[in-house]
């Protein structure tokens, strides 16, 4: 089934580009908004798969309209939309439940295969420009791990670690000699006991708590 999408942007020219481009390519647009607070109306009407955010926008922005889309609609997956990686806004996005973001020059093929992936629970990272992106805005004083971390094994503080450093789950598997099943099953846990939405939370989650410093390999 072809996920469902509000796409929400300032800029009519835009709505309407990211319109055609999606609708061409079998994925459904269920609406549009103009501001952050059209969007957190239009996602608890339509009930959208994914939302494309803007996070600069009058009267709300985009980074309160997540939060509120994502308090109503758990399970609502949301990509940010920006014109720079590293930006302050983007970090604060992920670290909020955001599930990736994309450059508002991204291609027709990659926008669609964005959302489309989104929208089967995963997060959109790449390992690079995310690193980059939580290296520079993370505090650089870690912050008291939270009482969940406790409730981990050292396999699974191992696999945090690892997921914080950008690893795939074949990577993961490669690298703790491992089955991608049973990668996987480490990673569904850590998800479950720390309440992390995907990727995305763990690798802000990892910098943030010290797992991770800056500029590690």
């Amino acid at each position: 089934m072809a996920p469902r999408v509000l796409v929400v942007d300032d800029q009519t020219l835009i709505r309407t580009g990211f319109r055609l481009i999606l609708t061409a390519r079998g994925i459904e647009v269920v609406g549009e908004a103009a501001d952050g607070a059209e969007a957190v109306s239009l996602a608890h009407e339509l009930k959208p798969d994914v939302v494309l955010m803007d996070i600069r926008m009058p009267t709300m922005d985009g980074l309160e309209a997540t939060r509120r889309i994502l308090r109503q609609s758990p399970s609502c997956r949301v990509l940010m939309l920006t014109t720079f990686d590293l930006d302050h806004y983007v970090y604060t996005a992920l670290s909020i439940g955001a599930s990736g973001f994309l450059l508002k020059d991204v291609t027709p093929e990659h926008l669609a295969a964005a959302v489309r992936l989104v929208s089967t629970g995963d997060a959109l990272l790449a390992p690079s420009i995310t690193r980059r992106l939580v290296e520079r805005f993370a505090d650089s004083t870690p912050s008291a791990p939270p009482a969940s971390l406790e409730s981990l094994t050292p396999r699974e503080l191992e696999v945090l670690t690892l997921l914080g450093r950008g690893l795939s789950n074949t990577e993961l598997a490669a690298h703790l000699t491992l089955s991608e099943a049973t990668v996987k099953s480490h990673v569904a846990r850590i998800f479950a006991k720390l309440t992390l939405r995907d990727r995305a939370q763990a690798v802000v989650l990892a910098y943030e708590t010290g797992l991770v410093k800056p500029g590690a390999p």
